[in-house]
């Protein structure tokens, strides 16, 4: 559908983007047949700007075109987005600071069945938020904890059924830590909402893309700091057995960034403390940050 640009009003109210138009949040409105809401049937993305820039949006595109393909549903306003990204931060006060945008399209609203209805249109939202980096977090790093990966076997999908994700955050605030990483069959796959890498000996290792994991936009950017800088990349599945004896690690993603991890369920990370490798490739991923 067409993007309606309204006045803007003179008082600052949340605006949020619904279905083609730029509204206030206290007007939106989404049926209660809607498939996201009945069946968690729809797909997401979330975006930072980094003082209004917009970081990696293409593979942010390429990503959401991707999982909107593999669930089937029919979008075409792709190329539109970028322009209605930037007018929600103009709008929300939020165009020269670091912030970002949530982006929701689910199959649309019918009456509940199972199988995909016909003549459907997607339900399409999107709203911007302050998204401020963690620096006591990425300057000293963070706990997480370990939990059995008992999600569906299409993790590659960027979908907005992410209960087991839920119950998994929950577990690292139950236990004071920042992450929780999935462990699936005895190997590392990801962590709820972040991707995981390792380091041993200078070498780096993570799970390789696969259904079992999210194809990480952050992750990609440190492989190719890697690779850049020769710094060797093994992408391969960490058995949880090695876990440790890892000299360092990571959680990288678009809220985590590059954050150390010094802590492991209840066993430090060599010696509890950022290492150079995973401060090395933080350094490089923020000066990209800067030029994207």
């Amino acid at each position: 559908m067409p993007f309606v640009v309204t006045q803007k009003s003179t008082k600052m109210t949340e605006t949020i983007y619904l279905n083609g138009k730029l509204i206030a949040k206290t007007e939106a409105a989404i049926s209660p047949d809607d498939r996201g809401f009945n069946f968690a049937d729809g797909i997401y993305e979330v975006i930072k700007y980094y003082g209004g820039k917009p970081f990696r949006f293409a593979d942010h595109m390429e990503r959401l075109k991707r999982s909107l393909h593999e669930v089937q549903i029919g979008f075409d306003g792709c190329d539109q987005l970028e322009t209605v990204f930037q007018e929600l931060l103009d709008r929300n006060g939020l165009a020269k600071q670091d912030a970002g945008i949530y982006l929701q399209i689910s199959r649309g609203s019918h009456t509940r069945i199972h199988r995909f209805p016909e003549d459907i249109e997607p339900t399409v939202y999107a709203t911007a938020f302050p998204f401020a980096s963690k620096p006591d977090e990425l300057k000293n790093g963070v706990k997480v904890v370990t939990t059995e990966d008992i999600r569906w076997l299409r993790c590659d999908i960027k979908s907005i059924s992410l209960l087991p994700n839920v119950m998994a955050a929950q577990k690292a605030n139950e236990n004071g830590a920042a992450e929780t990483i999935f462990i699936r069959n005895e190997i590392v796959t990801e962590g709820s909402h972040s991707s995981f890498m390792a380091v041993k000996n200078g070498m780096v290792y993570t799970h390789p893309d696969s259904n079992l994991i999210l194809p990480g936009i952050t992750k990609k950017v440190v492989i190719e700091i890697c690779k850049a800088n020769n710094i060797r990349l093994i992408e391969e599945g960490i058995s949880d057995s090695v876990l440790a004896y890892m000299d360092e690690m990571m959680i990288v993603g678009t809220g985590s960034e590059v954050t150390p991890v010094v802590q492991i369920d209840e066993m430090p990370v060599g010696n509890g403390k950022p290492g150079p490798v995973t401060l090395f490739i933080q350094e490089k991923f923020f000066e990209q940050t800067q030029i994207d």
